[in-house]
């Protein structure tokens, strides 16, 4: 199969005789090329978030499936989101071949165990309402394959993330996004340009939908778990910019609303108690915006 992926990097050649420099030098000018490739995705990548933020909305989840790197990036994007936006852990799921000890080992074989993509989904008891990313760069892991297969007959909305145009995966799912990025400079390690293509749009999933379902007010995180001391100076900064209050009133909101920067935020612009501030957070689906112009929370 002509994977491009797998192809030799013409402008790589010879680097084991070059100096650390213009080795660094052809990697940086490589790296250059990944945010253009993912540029052209972008229309692909908006139809996934859309299909997202509706799972959102009705309690569907977003798992991620991969092997080797593209499961570890995966795992990372999905780690991020509780801290981030203060995510229940089973809103967004990382799944790799060969189970969590993958993540710091190589299990040789997971990924070409098409089964296991389905039995891991299995076990996560998958259904109509979640959405699958499947991430493969080079778009032919036959244990993402699997996963997608078994997503597919149940319903759920597939999303195929590779770095080939003509691969398997992109025959197989509802949504294909495949950032081209051409050979890499080592021949075949698909976690250079490749997978920093991957997380460029996996962090755009991700981020993209949470402002979708609220999460974030104006351009600042305001749905963080303060859980230590810098995440906590980093709430209390938030609540300062969105509502020009002091340092000690931001400091005594974030207390009384129980360190929920969203809430105090809430509470502040709507001049309201901390329960009214998170009935109206629960009334108008987690939007800051419309919490505080809600006037009858009875309609």
């Amino acid at each position: 199969m002509n994977l491009i992926t797998e192809k030799s990097n013409m402008k790589s050649k010879g680097i084991d005789k070059k100096p650390i420099l213009e080795v660094l030098k052809i990697m940086n000018e490589e790296d250059k090329l990944v945010a253009y490739a993912v540029e052209k995705e972008l229309p692909n990548i908006a139809k996934a978030v859309e299909k997202i933020i509706e799972s959102f909305k009705v309690e569907g989840r977003l798992i991620y499936i991969g092997a080797g790197t593209s499961g570890r990036l995966g795992i990372l994007d999905a780690s991020e989101c509780p801290p981030t936006f203060s995510t229940d852990k089973d809103q967004v799921i990382g799944i790799i071949a060969g189970g969590m000890k993958a993540v710091t080992e190589a299990i040789e074989g997971a990924e070409d165990n098409s089964a296991a993509g389905k039995e891991d989904l299995e076990k996560m008891g998958l259904t109509k309402k979640d959405v699958v990313v499947g991430i493969t760069a080079n778009g032919n892991t036959p244990y993402v394959l699997g996963a997608m297969e078994y997503a597919n007959a149940i319903g759920a909305t597939t999303v195929g993330l590779s770095c080939n145009q003509d691969s398997k995966i992109n025959k197989i799912t509802n949504i294909s996004i495949t950032p081209i990025v051409g050979p890499e400079v080592i021949t075949g390690s698909t976690r250079l340009k490749a997978g920093t293509a991957q997380k460029m749009v996996l962090n755009m999933l991700s981020t993209a939908s949470m402002i979708g379902i609220g999460k974030v007010y104006n351009n600042l995180m305001v749905d963080l778990n303060p859980s230590n001391i810098k995440l906590m100076d980093r709430a209390k900064r938030i609540i300062i910019e969105a509502t020009g209050i002091e340092e000690k009133e931001a400091e005594r909101y974030l207390d009384i609303s129980k360190n929920k920067p969203k809430v105090a935020i809430v509470m502040i612009e709507a001049k309201c108690s901390y329960e009214e501030a998170v009935e109206r957070l629960e009334k108008c689906g987690g939007s800051i915006y419309k919490a505080i112009e809600t006037d009858d929370l009875t309609k």
